[in-house]
């Protein structure tokens, strides 16, 4: 695989990264309510790894190509976007949690937070789509590896782009409101209001199809 493709992925994909939307919503949010980032970002990367391997293995063009299929993953990825910001707009947070020793969420606390990630990531269909469409016109399907490698190693190179982004947002984020209690609120309401907003999108932009 040319090295020259891969670079000229990774300038798209930091450039996609950098774009708010779902995720960023999301890592927001966990910087402010939890007391670490890591499991939320965590699960956003899984999403994201699995969306990689649904393309490589094929599964995602099967998706993409059934309307009744991809109309029912829209719907549960925008009930499942809106529920998580609903539930940021009910209970925002009012101060960052601690950062000590003492302040370390239990296993069980990580996982929801990490499963809560992998399916605002992995459900959106959005993102879907968006794989779909270009990891394949990166790769090359004359060159040494085969097709499905390349999507891997170009899909782990968007996974990297991910977690330096969303540890930056979400670590600032605590950094930046820790000592500001009014404005964790209004930002946890912001970010809220647009998983709302997007998921909203996604189930009209669906059934204007």
């Amino acid at each position: 695989m040319a090295v020259q493709a891969v670079v000229a992925f990774w300038g798209l994909s930091l450039l996609l990264v950098l774009t708010p939307g779902a995720d960023w919503a999301y890592v927001i949010g966990a910087g402010l309510a939890q007391r670490t980032v890591l499991p939320a970002v965590a699960g956003l990367l899984a999403g994201h790894l699995a969306l990689t391997g649904a393309v490589a293995a094929g599964v995602a063009a099967l998706v993409a190509g059934s309307p009744a299929t991809l109309t029912v993953l829209t719907g549960v990825g925008a009930a499942y976007l809106i529920w998580l910001g609903l539930t940021g707009l009910a209970r925002p947070a009012g101060t960052v949690p601690g950062t000590g020793a003492e302040a370390v969420p239990g296993t069980g606390a990580w996982l929801r937070q990490a499963a809560k990630g992998a399916g605002t990531s992995g459900l959106n269909p959005k993102a879907l789509l968006l794989f779909l469409t270009l990891l394949p016109r990166f790769t090359d399907p004359s060159g040494a590896w085969p097709v499905g490698g390349q999507i891997l190693l170009l899909g782990a190179v968007h996974v990297a782009c991910c977690g330096v982004v969303y540890l930056a947002v979400g670590i600032g984020s605590r950094r930046l409101l820790a000592a500001r209690p009014a404005w964790t609120r209004v930002v946890s309401r912001v970010s809220g209001g647009a998983m709302v907003a997007i998921g909203a999108g996604l189930l009209v932009g669906q059934l204007a199809l």
